[in-house]
């Protein structure tokens, strides 16, 4: 009967006795289980090692000494004979060549089995990280995330929950800075590095809790400060953590009220409206009793804006019941009465505006999502008023304000609302700001669903000056990327995200790699922030819901997401599935927050619930990510290279040639989705890898061969540390 027998010399640092792992054996097709079985030492080649199967016309196998050292995954059909120094040959070694071990190597004692390696787990000082590609991201809304002071949680006018005895509860505004403060170690031993927080600044709206109806930028809003848990409080808390605070900003719009002593938007206040149906003073709704003026102001009024006219100041300082009659100047009729005009108290008459802060084009409808001038023209909601961001008094009234908080320590700024203001424009504000702090980061929001390739082609129906690479770059040419260089703001990657509805969501990575063979068109990729979801969207079914895939499928997006180039960022609550399949903001006419993704997290995070939360598999996994890309310099700032992806598998390379510290840094990374994978890479660098997930080493000459386990990863890091952080449900 047919036998293959092999021979392997043995490294002078593994541990005794060398050991033989094969699968798929033919004809047979059975294997061994892990690591294998001892191998005989060559009594006529001292250091070399020989096994026979019998009755095999083919196999697969590893070669590894079991305690984490290992070959890369090979094949044979015929005797051979394999050394670390030579690629495999038919033949024993010649007369003369080497073939025994030095009297020093064969001396040395066996290695102790591989442990965890954490080179970086300590976070160095804010100061002294000065490339932020090297943070990941924890996103939070402050306002849902942890309450820390309940004197000043707030209800909004509308989406009020009430429990079975007609209870107002779960208040809009819950979470604060001094609840975020209170959990900054929660967020560290996650392993994030920085914080983005929806915009801190004052707001106005019947639903204004998520900070994206600004009305004034100067200001902190008060429902998120505490005597002893100020904006500045919570930097410098970050800060001694080595935590990074990223603030979110509007520039696109303010509220419907206008900007407090800037400018105002003409309403009647809202104490004066009565509904159909009803008398001023029967208003029962919550903590709003009488009327819908604001509860917490005394003279129930909703804003104290000092740029409103003369009638509207003197009814703020008196008239809390509003019962006194007012005449609206804009149609003679008197107020309260039941049933009028709704629009004179919530609405906007869009020609009406001031021009010197505002566009007077309407609303956007229809096809104006695709088309850029209606898109950067227009109001985007009732209470999203479109500010006129080209006029020099808006530039410097929101660049002065951003300023400020810089200058309290903020460390990098979001850009909501990207595609709605002229990218040039933008770029205006950008630009100062980064003069202002130089080295400052700055990612902005321009939210497509589809790969957002613009006039480059791929299905896309809209054109490329409202697509995130456009924003990237400085070129006119809307075919051309490389008709301008980088403009120095990266984007959230919509691209990628989009991909995962038709991919991880279906337990597959299969047209992954076509979305990242487009990587050329941004200004610089490894700054794009990646993610699987956020407070607007998901990548289940129309994008509008929290990812609901089984959790193998969440760790595998993850996998991909902490591997690839670009800064990963997490969406609150992702670490646990919180509110799984949720959609990611109310939908129905009743909905309330707590059926949504933005269900409060604070009741995970209190202290007899901490162990269980940070217990769940998810957590863990994200946590050792963090770990793994801390400690290698090549997965925080590389680009990509040899993309191949097979639907159940990927394997990239990161290439880190810039100079400095870093320089050098090389890994090679396998992914799994749904299966255990063979992963095969050639034209890599040789020398010694070691596997950060499993710890494994291959002396490689050029072509690495290695296995991943079904939704884990393989990171394989030229000279590498080995194993970094302890084994999970995935990563192992």
């Amino acid at each position: 009967m047919p036998a293959i027998t092999v021979h392997f010399r043995k490294p002078a640092d593994w541990a005794e006795p060398v050991l033989v792992h094969w699968w798929d054996r033919q004809p047979a097709g059975d294997g061994s289980h892990w690591p294998g079985l001892p191998m005989a030492p060559d009594p006529e080649h001292p250091g070399w090692y020989v096994f026979t199967f019998d009755d095999t016309t083919r196999v697969h196998l590893v070669f590894n000494d079991g305690h984490g050292r290992q070959s890369g995954d090979l094949a044979r059909e015929r005797d051979g004979w394999l050394s670390f120094d030579t690629h495999w040959q038919d033949a024993p070694p010649a007369a003369g060549e080497p073939d025994e071990l030095t009297p020093a190597a064969a001396a040395a004692p066996p290695p102790p089995p591989a442990q965890p390696a954490i080179v970086t787990d300590a976070l160095r000082p804010v100061a002294e990280r000065t490339d932020f590609r090297e943070e990941t991201i924890y996103f939070l809304l402050t306002a849902r995330f942890n309450d820390g002071d309940p004197s000043n949680n707030f209800f909004c006018r509308d989406r009020i929950r009430f429990d079975e005895q007609g209870k107002a509860v779960d208040p809009h505004w819950r979470g604060d800075f001094k609840g975020l403060i209170q959990r900054l170690d929660y967020i560290r031993d996650l392993g994030f590095t920085a914080i983005w927080i929806t915009p801190p600044v004052e707001n106005r709206s019947g639903l204004d809790y998520h900070g994206y109806h600004p009305y004034d930028w100067t200001r902190i809003d008060p429902r998120l400060e505490s005597p002893d848990a100020t904006y500045q409080d919570l930097i410098d808390a970050a800060h001694a953590k080595g935590i990074k605070i990223i603030q979110d900003v509007v520039v696109n719009h303010s509220c419907q009220y206008g900007i407090r002593g800037k400018v105002h938007i003409d309403h009647l206040p809202t104490k004066y409206y009565v509904p159909q149906g009803s008398e001023q003073g029967q208003v029962d709704h919550g903590p709003y009793q009488g009327n819908l003026g604001n509860y917490a102001w005394p003279n129930r009024d909703d804003i104290d804006n000092p740029a409103a006219p003369d009638w509207w100041q003197a009814r703020h300082e008196r008239d809390p019941a509003g019962t006194e009659p007012l005449t609206d100047p804009k149609t003679g009729e008197t107020v309260p009465k039941p049933g009028y005009e709704p629009g004179r108290f919530f609405g906007i008459d869009a020609q009406t505006l001031d021009p010197d802060w505002y566009h007077q084009d309407g609303f956007i409808c229809g096809g104006d999502w695709e088309s850029p001038q209606p898109l950067q023209q227009r109001h985007l909601a009732g209470d999203c008023i479109d500010l006129a961001t080209e006029r020099q008094n808006v530039k410097d009234y929101i660049i002065g304000a951003i300023n400020r908080y810089l200058d309290m320590g903020v460390d990098a700024l979001r850009i909501d609302t990207v595609k709605h203001v002229e990218r040039d424009n933008l770029l205006e504000y950008v630009n100062a700001w980064k003069a202002h702090k130089p080295g400052l980061f700055v990612f902005g929001e321009n939210l497509v669903k589809g790969y957002g390739w613009g006039d480059l082609g791929g299905g896309d129906n809209g054109p490329s000056q409202i697509r995130p690479w456009w924003y990237t770059r400085l070129g006119h040419d809307p075919q051309d990327p490389h008709s301008g260089g980088d403009s120095g703001f990266p984007q959230l990657d919509f691209g990628l995200f989009s991909t995962f509805r038709d991919t991880l969501s279906r337990g597959t990575f299969e047209g992954t790699g076509q979305i990242l063979s487009m990587d050329w068109i941004y200004g610089d990729v490894t700054q794009l922030v990646t993610f699987l979801q956020n407070h607007d969207v998901g990548p289940d079914n129309d994008f509008k819901y929290r990812f609901k895939g089984d959790t193998w499928m969440a760790a595998a997006a993850y996998n991909l997401i902490w591997t690839a180039r670009g800064i990963p960022c997490l969406y609150f609550g992702e670490e646990i599935e919180l509110m799984k399949g949720a959609p990611q903001d109310v939908e129905g006419e009743k909905d309330t927050l707590e059926s949504t993704g933005r269900a409060y997290f604070g009741d995970h995070l209190t202290d007899e619930r901490l162990q269980e939360t940070q217990s769940h598999p998810l957590y863990q996994h994200i946590q050792r990510l963090n770990l793994i890309r801390r400690n290698v310099p090549a997965l925080q700032k590389a680009a990509m290279s040899q993309v191949g992806e097979w639907g159940s598998g990927m394997h990239f390379v990161r290439d880190l040639a810039a100079a400095g510290p870093d320089e050098g840094s090389y890994a090679v990374v396998g992914l799994a989705i749904g299966a255990d994978q063979t992963i095969d890479v050639g034209d890599v660098r040789p020398g010694v890898y070691r596997d950060a997930v499993t710890g494994g080493e291959i002396h490689c000459d050029g072509h690495l061969s290695f296995q991943v386990k079904a939704n884990s990863a393989g990171i394989w890091v030229l000279d590498g540390p080995g194993k970094i952080g302890h084994d999970g449900p995935f990563l192992r």
